[in-house]
C-alpha cells in the first residue's frame, strides 16, 4: 500500500499545471495522449461485474444506470437494510437475471468476493467516497464515484495518483459533464468569444438540508435496520440523534459532508472550471459568512478564489457564494453591479447560475450543469442564447459529444462514458485526472470556511500546504478511526 507522502510526490511532480492545462484543453479523443491510459480495458463482449456501495438515495440512479449500460451487477453493499430492500425489489422487477450478493461492509465485501468484481460505483455519503474509491483502486478496481469525488484535499490527491498509477477506468457523478451544453461553452471560452477571462462569480441556492447549527444533545435507540456503526465509518464516534444525520441530513454536518461547496461546486464550477484553464489557486480566503458553527457549515457565505496567470490567459478572482433564498437569512449573492445584465434577462437573479466575465463579453449559464448559457460582448444591450448568438455560431466542435441512451436522461449517457472506457480506453470526459484536480480545488473552499472569516490563506499547490495559514493543515487531511485507516 502506498503511503500518502509517495501519492503526494507523484501528484506534485507528474500533475503539474502545465501537464493539468494540457489534457483538460485538448479535445478528448483528438489527442488521446493526453488523457489517462486504462491499462486493463476489458473488451467490447466482455460482461463487467459491478458491485455497487451505497444504493439509497443517488446509489439508487446510479446502481440502475450502471445496469442500463450493460453492468452485471454481482454485489449491492449499504449499512441500511431498507435501501438494500427497496433496490432487491426493483431489481427483481426490471433485472431479474441479478443475483446479486449482499453486503454492510464494502471491506469485508472486497475481501470476500474481490476477485470477481471489475468495477464499483460509490454513491455513500461524502465521508466515506475517498476510502472505498481508495480501497478499489488499490485492488484494481475501475470506479464510477458520486461527487464530491472526495471528503478531503488530502484523498483528491491520492485518488488522482491511483487512477494514474493504475490505469484505471474512472469518472466522477457530476452528469453535467456529458450535455452538449457544458462542451459547447467550453469551447466557446476557448475560442476567445468572450476574450480572456478576468473575473468569475457562481452561486447556487443549497444548502437544502440542515446546518448552520450546534450538535444536539442526547441519544436515541438505533433502527434495527441500521448499522450506525459502519455508517459511521472513518469519522469519530458520535451517537445516534433521529432525523439529523441519516438518510439526507449529514451533508451540512463537517464531519460527513462538504457543504454547499461539496454538494453543488462539482456541478456548477465544471464548466468554468474547464473553460477558464484554472489550476491551483494562489489565495483562498472566506470572505465573509453568517454564524460559524463548530461542527457545521455556515448557512450563508462567500468565497474568494485568486488564480494566476495561466496558459495565457490573465489573472482571475472567482467568487463562490452559497445560500438558500427560502431561508430566513437573506443568501450572499453577486452585487447588483455585477448582476445587473442577468437581472433584465431572467427578470431578477435567479437561485443559482455561473458569469464568466472576459475582457470582450460575459458568459451567463442558469443551468447548475452549465447545459444552458448565453453571451453577451461588449456594444450589446442584452444576453443572447448561445445558439443564436452569430459569433458562437462559427465556433467549431472540438469536444467529441455522447448521444443520450434512448428513454434515459444525461445520468444514463454519463455513465456509459464510464463504461466505454473500461471497455476500450477511451477516457470520461470527468476522468479521475479532471475530476479529483477539481475536487480539491472546491475542497480549498471548505478549508477556507473552517479556518474562519477574513483569513487569507495562500496556497502551495503541488505541496498541498499553506505558507501562512497553518492551521489550515488540520483540515487538508482527515485523521480517520481506527479500523479505516487508508
Amino acid at each position: 500500500m502506498k503511503t500518502q507522502n509517495a501519492n503526494t510526490k507523484l501528484a506534485a511532480t507528474e500533475l503539474s499545471r502545465r501537464n493539468f492545462i494540457k489534457r483538460t484543453t485538448l479535445a478528448a479523443g483528438a489527442a488521446a495522449i493526453y488523457f489517462p491510459y486504462v491499462g486493463k480495458a476489458l473488451g467490447a463482449n466482455d460482461r463487467i461485474n459491478v458491485a455497487c456501495i451505497g444504493v439509497g438515495g443517488k446509489g439508487d440512479s446510479d446502481s440502475t444506470d450502471a445496469a442500463l449500460n450493460g453492468g452485471n451487477i454481482i454485489a449491492l453493499c449499504d449499512v441500511d437494510q431498507n435501501q438494500i430492500d427497496g433496490k432487491l425489489k426493483q431489481f427483481g422487477k426490471d433485472f431479474p437475471a441479478f443475483r446479486p450478493q449482499v453486503f454492510k461492509d464494502y471491506r469485508k465485501m472486497f475481501d470476500r468476493i474481490g476477485k470477481d468484481i471489475d468495477a464499483v460505483t460509490i454513491s455513500t455519503p461524502d465521508h466515506h467516497h475517498g476510502l472505498a474509491a481508495i480501497h478499489a483502486m488499490q485492488m484494481g478496481k475501475h470506479v464510477f464515484c458520486q461527487k464530491p469525488l472526495v471528503q478531503t484535499v488530502s484523498e483528491a490527491r491520492m485518488v488522482r495518483a491511483l487512477a494514474k498509477e493504475k490505469k484505471l477506468a474512472t469518472q466522477m457523478g457530476n452528469q453535467g459533464s456529458a450535455t452538449d451544453g457544458l462542451r459547447r461553452a467550453v469551447e466557446v471560452v476557448h475560442s476567445g468569444v468572450i476574450g480572456k477571462p478576468v473575473e468569475l462569480h457562481v452561486w447556487s441556492n443549497r444548502p437544502i438540508w440542515p446546518q448552520g447549527l450546534d450538535r444536539p444533545h442526547g441519544k436515541d435507540s438505533i433502527p434495527s435496520t441500521l448499522d450506525w456503526d459502519l455508517w459511521l465509518g472513518p469519522a469519530a464516534t458520535r451517537p445516534y440523534k433521529n432525523d439529523v444525520y441519516h438518510t439526507f441530513k449529514w451533508r451540512g454536518w463537517h464531519d460527513f459532508g462538504t457543504g454547499a461547496l461539496g454538494d453543488m461546486a462539482c456541478h456548477t464550477v465544471n464548466m468554468p472550471f474547464r473553460a477558464l484553464k484554472l489550476g491551483y489557486p494562489s489565495v483562498v480566503e472566506l470572505e465573509v459568512a453568517s454564524r460559524l458553527y463548530a461542527e457545521t457549515y455556515p448557512k450563508t457565505s462567500r468565497i474568494r478564489f485568486e488564480f494566476p496567470a495561466r496558459d495565457g490567459y490573465p489573472p482571475l478572482k472567482f467568487w463562490w457564494y452559497d445560500g438558500n433564498p427560502g431561508d430566513e437569512l437573506s443568501p450572499l449573492r453577486p452585487d447588483v453591479t455585477v448582476a445587473l445584465d442577468i437581472i433584465k434577462l431572467q427578470h431578477k437573479l435567479p437561485d443559482s447560475g455561473a458569469l464568466i466575465i472576459g475582457e470582450k463579453g460575459k458568459l451567463f449559464s442558469p443551468d447548475d450543469y452549465g447545459a444552458k448559457f448565453f453571451v453577451k460582448l461588449e456594444g450589446e444591450t442584452e444576453f443572447t442564447p448561445s445558439h443564436a448568438h452569430e459569433a458562437c455560431k462559427v465556433v467549431p466542435v472540438t469536444i467529441p459529444r455522447i448521444p443520450k441512451v434512448e428513454g434515459r436522461g444525461w445520468t444514463t449517457a454519463h455513465m456509459s462514458e464510464w463504461f466505454k472506457m473500461m471497455k476500450d480506453g477511451t477516457p470520461a470526459y470527468s476522468n479521475f485526472e479532471i475530476a479529483g484536480y477539481l475536487t480539491e480545488i472546491i475542497l480549498l473552499g471548505a478549508v477556507a470556511i473552517r479556518c474562519g472569516e477574513g483569513k487569507r490563506m495562500e496556497w502551495d499547490g503541488p505541496n498541498m500546504t499553506s505558507p501562512n495559514l497553518h492551521e489550515s493543515a488540520q483540515f487538508v487531511k482527515r485523521h480517520n478511526r481506527f479500523g479505516w485507516k487508508v
